[in-house]
């Protein structure tokens, strides 16, 4: 077993702990929470329980590390479905259905997306360790909520890794979303400019504060309908990637989108529901890492929005 302590310096001041403890301790992130969740992180003597606790200059760290606590990679399981749209030996394009989990966290440590990605791609599960990502999280660059349908990249490489995150980064990478809202939005395109933070009364939601990180959504009108009540289809482009961002964002102009009952303010579409959230990423555009070619990909509306689209009426 093995432990340290340290007085928390400046440099470290304001850091979440789970950061910091990954850093001192040379775990990854995932294997942290396993630290935290069993006690071993404590400040000034106290148990740490939550891991974004920001650190104090001066206070005291302990963690207490068994050696075995790094967490091991999500394993395989081929009977996960997706679909491919495309692979090469730098990045894999997918088509994410709704209902499927990106990657393993709590309650959902297996059957998501990850899990049948290394099933398909072996390769993956080496690429955490050469880039110090979540071990759980091989080649995730970005995420889609569990009820958002449409396509993601994946890094398999270090070099493609460090490509995507970049260009995420510097909002090079094109992503559009196609989604159903309520209500009959006026005019025909919009931007909406609103930093985004955890809820204080509901951790498990998002919503706009002043404290929250920047945020931007872009959105056009693609179609309006009437019955049986008013809803407007839209195009909504990503500017930012914030949690929840264009879920927060709709809502925020009163216009939640169909289905989406965390957001939708207590409204919902009569007769019409599918289970979940009418949001699909329909485009992703980005700079291919190897060739610097820019490549694109469009994914039509699964079936189960087509058919709620279809009983509307203009």
């Amino acid at each position: 077993m093995s432990a340290f302590s340290v007085v928390v310096p400046a440099s470290l001041a304001g850091v979440r702990v789970d950061r910091a403890v990954a850093l001192l301790a040379d775990v990854s992130r995932s294997s942290v929470d396993i630290l935290v969740a069993a006690g071993r992180v404590t400040i000034d003597g106290r148990a740490v329980t939550s891991r974004s606790t920001r650190l104090v200059e001066g206070q005291t760290l302990d963690v207490d590390r068994p050696d075995e606590v790094d967490a091991p990679g999500p394993e395989a399981d081929p009977t996960v479905e997706f679909v491919v749209v495309h692979a090469d030996d730098a990045v894999i394009v997918v088509d994410k259905p709704a209902g499927l989990v990106v990657h393993p966290g709590a309650g959902h440590r297996s059957g998501t997306l990850v899990n049948g990605l290394v099933a398909r791609f072996p390769d993956l599960s080496d690429l955490p360790g050469l880039v110090d990502s979540e071990p759980d999280r091989p080649g995730i660059v970005h995420r889609l909520d569990r009820g958002t349908s449409g396509l993601m990249v994946v890094a398999r490489t270090p070099d493609a890794y460090h490509s995507l995150v970049g260009q995420l980064s510097s909002r090079e990478v094109s992503r559009t979303y196609r989604a159903l809202v309520l209500g009959t939005i006026e005019g025909e395109s919009g931007l909406i400019d609103a930093p985004i933070g955890r809820s204080v009364s509901s951790p498990t939601r998002m919503a706009i504060t002043r404290k929250g990180k920047e945020a931007r959504t872009r959105y056009r009108v693609e179609q309006r309908f009437t019955l049986p009540a008013p809803t407007t289809l839209v195009r909504a482009s990503l500017e930012t990637g914030r949690t929840h961002q264009i879920r927060v964002h709709l809502s925020a102009i009163g216009h939640p989108v169909v289905g989406d009952p965390p957001y939708d303010q207590g409204r919902s579409l009569p007769d019409a529901s599918v289970g979940r959230p009418f949001l699909h990423a329909y485009a992703l555009a980005f700079d291919h890492p190897v060739t610097g070619e820019r490549v694109s990909w469009t994914s039509e509306l699964p079936d189960d929005l087509t058919a709620q689209l279809a009983a509307l009426e203009e």
